[in-house]
């Protein structure tokens, strides 16, 4: 149900109900909400549930696609390591595609069922596949260095491909709507609920990667691939049950319409009055529905401001010459971010590689405990989350309530700090890994001696760390930024780091290839050239992307002061008021606190 869809007497009742205008909602139903059936942490403990069994799925196969693609389709090592990780970058990358539908159309609940179900199939088309031997190459030995392996083509490549986009789509579309939905059951003035909550989803995505990586990876491994799929697709289907089983207690935020429509009206508006002067007042409407509060006025993108000029002598203007400050306001907003955004991509660039290139390091060394046990090398990646399922409840309960003490930040420490330490941190996972590769190439090659696997865990754990950090605050920050009609579209974006992340360590490992290699081919003396990682130097590579998240982390620095600290601030006399003091002549108080625009 669109917001101009509501009945008058629905509208009515939510005005009456005096929430603000970031926090109207309806029940399934299309009903206005109550605070005491509605929402809150029950309401959210179902969307949690989702958010771990939907993780527990995609996880499973995704961190053990690159074993899945180079032993059973035999697709050499380093093509291999790309498929998963374009696999991986459309699943984020779609993740503006369901933003979208979720803020302009279908509702964040309406989304994910109908996405929910594509993932499904997409689990379901892979274990097919898995299991039947028509749809597979003939069985090899990829490690062989005398049998020439049969690569999947025609269509057994294209069923792999169907069931990948399949996966992707439902995945992708489903990811900000968890994260956006979730945090919708809590008014959003309730900053340190929201923080917990955060934490929390950030909990449950820990546990559904734990249980992946140990017991579904084990299930793929010892049971067979088929199964481990069809696996997936059961623990996909508890998750919609535990999402439906919820529906009569969520707080579900009514669609808009399209997002860039507004968008594109300020830019439009702007352009169209590029010749007017800076106005001391701004248009801003009054309405029952609406009550937007007066915004404090800054220089950022100043241009901008155009947009919002009322034009004298004229009551009525297109909503394409005459925009509300509200709508400048989210368009600043999506443009400041952009720079935040842009500096999580070698973050995540960093995260490819664990989960490709650092499976294939495990695999290349002794998996086993005992005579009889081995360890799967992508259970590896479970390491980080064991640590992190008892460090992140206590981050909420003894680190947060001892930060706001001394910070007055209801999360602490803001999420433009807490993304700053995970950037931080995430230069020393790449450190530890190329250490370790180096030592473990040298053991093999001249001690003939294979290094435990466990040798590797620390970058796993350091990366597990800096991720708690940076993924929950961009989350959290990125939600908090929005305005209501762009709450999953901005979440969106926040996936959409990881998607260039795994995109450019595509583009990454295809230019180191051709750099390195002998004759700038890409032929097999490339750093990355070779399918045995004895022959090939990962370990150089690691460096170069712990240099590279190195100078990143200073861009950082630059950018998020940049986005906090705006010296161009004004304070007019006049500043900023609705149309209602317009028309009356009556001016806001301009030492009162105000948001930025």
């Amino acid at each position: 149900m669109n917001l101009q869809d509501l009945s008058e007497e629905s509208k009515r009742e939510l005005h009456i109900s005096e929430e603000p205008s970031d926090d109207l909602c309806v029940d399934s139903r299309g009903r206005p909400c109550r605070p005491k059936k509605h929402g809150g942490t029950r309401a959210a403990l179902f969307v949690l549930g989702f958010q771990a069994f939907e993780m527990m799925a995609i996880a499973a196969v995704g961190n053990n696609l690159i074993t899945y693609v180079f032993n059973e389709m035999h697709f050499p090592l380093s093509k291999a390591a790309n498929i998963v990780t374009n696999f991986i970058g459309t699943v984020f990358i779609l993740s503006l595609l369901g933003g979208f539908l979720s803020d302009s159309y279908l509702g964040s609940f309406g989304t994910m069922l109908v996405f929910g179900v594509i993932e499904i199939s997409g689990f379901i088309l892979l274990s097919i596949q898995a299991h039947l031997p028509e749809l597979r190459p003939p069985k090899c030995n990829m490690k062989s260095t005398t049998i020439h392996c049969i690569e999947a083509n025609g269509y057994k490549a294209a069923t792999l491909y169907a069931a990948l986009c399949l996966v992707a789509l439902g995945s992708g579309c489903l990811k900000p709507n968890i994260i956006s939905h979730g945090a919708d059951q809590f008014h959003r003035k309730d900053l340190r609920k929201l923080s917990s909550f955060f934490n929390a989803a950030y909990f449950a995505f820990s546990m559904g990667q734990l249980i992946a990586l140990t017991l579904l990876v084990w299930v793929q491994t010892h049971s067979g691939m088929d199964i481990g799929f069809g696996v997936s697709a059961a623990v996909m289907a508890a998750g919609m049950i535990s999402l439906a089983a919820g529906t009569k207690f969520y707080r579900n935020k009514p669609p808009r319409g399209s997002i860039f429509t507004p968008i594109a009206q300020v830019f439009v508006a702007a352009i169209t009055k590029r010749s007017c002067d800076h106005p001391n007042m701004l248009h801003q409407p009054s309405t029952d529905l609406v009550r937007v509060k007066p915004l404090l006025h800054t220089n950022k993108f100043r241009f901008l401001d155009k947009a919002s000029i009322k034009t004298q002598g004229k009551t009525i203007e297109s909503p394409w010459r005459l925009c509300t400050i509200e709508q400048v306001h989210q368009v600043k907003i999506l443009l400041s971010v952009i720079p935040i955004f842009a500096c999580t991509i070698i973050f995540n660039t960093i995260l490819a590689q664990l989960q490709t290139f650092s499976v294939q390091q495990g695999s290349s060394m002794n998996t086993h405990i005992t005579e009889t046990f081995q360890i799967p090398p992508a259970s590896l990646q479970a390491i980080p989350y064991i640590i992190l399922i008892f460090f992140v409840p206590l981050y909420e309960t003894f680190f947060v309530p001892t930060a706001r003490k001394v910070t007055g930040n209801d999360s602490g420490i803001s999420p433009l700090q807490r993304i700053g330490t995970g950037l931080f941190l995430a230069t020393f996972s790449m450190v530890a890994a190329a250490l370790v590769e180096k030592k473990r190439r040298e053991s093999f090659l001249e001690h003939n001696v294979t290094l435990s696997i466990f040798w590797i865990a620390p970058q796993f754990l350091i990366f597990g760390l800096s991720e708690m950090f940076t993924a929950v605050g961009l989350v959290e920050f990125f939600y908090k930024q929005s305005s209501q009609s762009m709450q999953s579209f901005l979440t969106a974006m926040t996936y959409c780091s990881y998607s260039f992340g795994f995109y450019f360590s595509s583009v990454l490992v295809s230019t180191v290839n051709r750099v390195t290699s002998s004759n700038g081919s890409g032929t097999r003396e490339g750093w990355l050239g070779d399918n045995d990682l004895n022959k090939d130097k990962l370990d150089l590579f690691y460096w170069l992307l712990a240099s590279l998240s190195f100078i990143n982390f200073f861009n950082y620095l630059f950018w998020s002061r940049w986005y906090s600290c705006d010296p161009s601030t004004t304070h007019h006399s006049a500043e900023v008021n609705s149309l209602e003091d317009l028309e009356d002549g009556q001016n806001k108080d301009s030492t009162t606190e105000k948001p930025r625009i």
